[in-house]
């Protein structure tokens, strides 16, 4: 699979086998409804390809469930931290994130949280980032606080505004 890298950590996408299947119907059961950007609107995140949309693309807005994802991946049990949200993706296959030196999504002065759970699924734990002017090792840092807590297995990068997932992160 494709990733972002940055210096120790890897921005992970929606995984293709998932995104075939949230192109039929999203993780709340529902069908996508694929729509072209407008031309004068576009900047949407796409969780696909980690980048943002473009006037003129067919996208979808889906529900996604990624802890749901991981722990059927896993064995892990998340229980009631399973959870699903809205996520924009290509509505055709896209192949995924261009190689880069940077994490997605990095707005100087976007708040984002960033879940940690641990092997079972269950959160351990959580910060709000504030994305500095250096948005690398801004994250960097927050991922580094987060791994050196041996529990940690992954972490979940959401938007603070409208919680939704942005990219995910696993312990290197």
């Amino acid at each position: 699979m494709s990733t972002h890298t940055a210096t120790t950590y890897a921005a992970r996408p929606i995984p293709p086998s998932a995104l075939a299947e949230l192109r039929v119907a999203d993780d709340a059961g529902r069908a996508c409804v694929p729509y072209v950007v407008p031309a004068d609107d576009g900047g949407d995140p796409l969780r696909c390809c980690l980048r943002p949309s473009a006037p003129g693309e067919r996208i979808a807005l889906v529900a996604y469930a990624p802890l749901r994802r991981w722990a059927a991946e896993t064995g892990a049990e998340p229980g009631a931290y399973d959870e699903q949200g809205p996520v924009f993706v290509h509505a055709e296959e896209c192949g995924g994130p261009a190689p880069s030196e940077a994490y997605p999504f990095t707005r100087p002065g976007a708040l984002r949280t960033l879940r940690r759970y641990d092997a079972a699924g269950r959160i351990v734990g959580g910060r709000l980032l504030e994305i500095p002017e250096a948005a690398e090792e801004g994250f960097d840092q927050a991922f580094a606080e987060a791994f050196a807590d041996p529990a940690v297995a992954l972490v979940h990068v959401r938007a603070v505004e409208y919680g939704c997932f942005h990219f995910e992160v696993r312990r290197p």
